[in-house]
């Protein structure tokens, strides 16, 4: 698949008219996926599930709204049934879930329903127009996260597949100091992008599951890498907020830093007066995913489902991923006020809102093998451990009395089919 070549022309404007003629990698990423006329997120955003280049929980059908829906109910409850209970969804895609939880929710809890404010925080007006069709039955708001006042909001943020996709700062080692990648154009660079061999260890994830070689020589087209001194401290203070010890590595260590996730973080903070923040999403704890033997970090590309490591072919054509350190989730949004409710795992989740009683009803279901088959598949799926049963589910809060910090919640309690008589 060929590049956007208007997007390649953006880009390198950037560059050529940057001090000195190169931009860092999250500013390329930014670009790539973001920008408003010619970036991933705006040409190819509506293309998602199996038409398209991935696909997520949502794409399997109604089931994970509606049992995103249970949770969040009990959250009303737990607050003491706020009106209005704002639903504050980061990153709706093309608004399915959206879809899936509104009706969910006024069939099933018609109060909840009444007491709703639902926003959608979306950054491409390609996507947004697409919601407000898919959603266009009900009252649903649309905002940037900076347009949101601050401490205005009673209720839930939530997002599932956001935070791999923000932009990431990507670094090197070389001679023990921590060096950061920057793109520039094929004259002002070198030619070839130089790895290490080996491969790179792929974690659970519907995008990630197998371990991919690493070539050593990667063509890049018209860009090219630089690695130089960090454009930012805050590289370097990323690892002493997780623990790492970074330059203790080999040489040659590569990996990248969502500096965007932290940012992201303290805006939501700084939103949310009183209730909850939950986040879905593919990654690791600091420890795994910054250890030693995962050398070429975690960025992957993908294309009609098809997953590489080069993010200077297809540009713009491409999605473009990292895995999400939870580990520095948990610990910037204790800095921003945010505690730690609870983590586990998105199968041990669903299983605990309700998706093992489902999965056992299709016993009893009268229809025809085909769609009963059909129909477990998709259930199972929810559940893959080696896939999106396998995302990490992150609850965080902020502003609850005691009372209401010691009422636990249904998805991070033990599910009853894996309770022990």
């Amino acid at each position: 698949m060929p590049s956007n070549q208007e997007l390649c022309k953006a880009i390198a404007h950037r560059i050529t008219t940057s001090p000195q003629k190169r931009i860092t990698f999250a500013e390329y990423m930014d670009m790539v996926l973001y920008h408003p006329q010619t970036g991933y997120y705006s040409t190819k955003a509506l293309k998602l599930g199996k038409e398209g280049d991935f696909f997520t929980s949502v794409h399997l059908g109604a089931d994970f709204g509606e049992l995103l829906a249970v949770q969040f109910f009990q959250m009303w409850e737990i607050l003491g049934q706020p009106v209005p209970f704002s639903l504050v969804e980061m990153g709706a895609g093309q608004g399915l879930l959206a879809l899936d939880l509104l009706k969910y929710i006024k069939q099933q809890y018609p109060d909840f329903f009444n007491a709703l404010d639902y926003v959608i925080v979306e950054k491409s007006s390609v996507l947004r127009e697409e919601q407000q069709q898919q959603l266009r039955e009900f009252s649903v708001r649309w905002f940037n996260l900076e347009e949101i006042p601050t401490h205005s909001v009673t209720g839930c943020f939530f997002s599932n597949e956001l935070v791999d996709a923000l932009p990431v700062h990507q670094f090197v080692l070389q001679e023990g100091r921590l060096q950061e990648i920057f793109v520039t154009t094929q004259e002002e660079g070198t030619g070839n992008r130089e790895q290490g061999a080996g491969s790179r260890e792929q974690g659970a994830g519907n995008r990630e599951h197998s371990k991919i070689p690493v070539s050593t020589s990667i063509p890049v087209a018209s860009f090219v890498e630089v690695a130089d001194t960090p454009s930012t401290v805050k590289l370097e203070e990323y690892f002493e907020l997780v623990g790492i010890n970074i330059s203790s590595y080999a040489d040659g260590y590569r990996s990248e830093v969502n500096l965007a996730a932290l940012d992201w973080l303290s805006l939501v903070a700084e939103r949310l007066q009183r209730g909850y923040l939950l986040t879905i999403d593919y990654g690791y704890p600091a420890s795994r995913y910054y250890n030693p033997m995962r050398s070429q970090g975690t960025l992957q590309c993908y294309y009609n489902h098809q997953r590489h490591n080069d993010p200077y072919i297809n540009i713009g054509t491409q999605d473009i991923t990292t895995h999400v350190d939870f580990t520095t989730l948990e610990r910037w949004g204790d800095r921003c006020g945010l505690d730690k409710v609870g983590f586990t795992k998105q199968a041990l989740f669903l299983m605990a809102l309700g998706l093992g009683e489902r999965i056992a009803a299709l016993s009893y279901t009268e229809q025809p093998i085909s769609q009963l088959l059909h129909r477990r598949d998709v259930l199972h799926q929810l559940l893959d451990p080696l896939g999106i049963g396998g995302f990490g589910v992150l609850v965080q809060a902020k502003g609850l009395t005691k009372q209401e910090a010691t009422q636990p919640l249904k998805g991070l309690s033990v599910p009853e089919q894996m309770q022990i008589s």
